[in-house]
């Protein structure tokens, strides 16, 4: 278990006791080191049964992350980027972090407009423009 709650943005916080930490040994390369420590860290957090979260919330994370979801819900990030169990745990925490800040973003909604008369007459005029430097390209008919 986590101990330490995970600031999200505002008033979201996510309490330590609904992460659940688990270290492992990494793979790949590294000889003694990487065989005898557990420096791997892999951070969870169930997204359907979290108590902080408004249904909203909920809804929005599991539609955006769903890709990302087991199938009980729960969210995973697996962290082996460094040989210390501890900068793994910190880039683990800031990387759920970051997953779920970025799933609650609402981008502002699109406000249609409506070229300027302007604009539109400049658009016409450079057709045309455009238009008559092609058509001189045309083939030259003898007379």
């Amino acid at each position: 278990m986590a101990s330490d709650d995970l600031p999200i943005r505002g008033e979201l916080v996510i309490p330590g006791e609904e992460l659940v930490e688990q270290t492992s040994t990494s793979g790949g390369p590294g000889g003694q080191h990487a065989n005898k420590t557990s420096t791997r860290v892999t951070l969870r957090w169930s997204v359907a049964e979290s108590a902080v979260l408004g249904p909203r919330q909920r809804a929005r994370l599991l539609e955006k992350l769903a890709s990302r979801l087991t199938n009980a819900g729960e969210l995973i990030v697996h962290v082996h980027d460094s040989r210390s169990q501890s900068a793994n745990r910190e880039t683990a925490r800031s990387r759920l972090a970051e997953l779920v800040r970025e799933a609650l973003h609402r981008p502002k909604p699109r406000r249609r407009t409506r070229p300027s008369r302007a604009a539109r007459e400049r658009r016409i005029t450079e057709k045309k423009r455009r238009g008559a430097t092609k058509k001189a390209r045309g083939r030259v008919e003898d007379e």
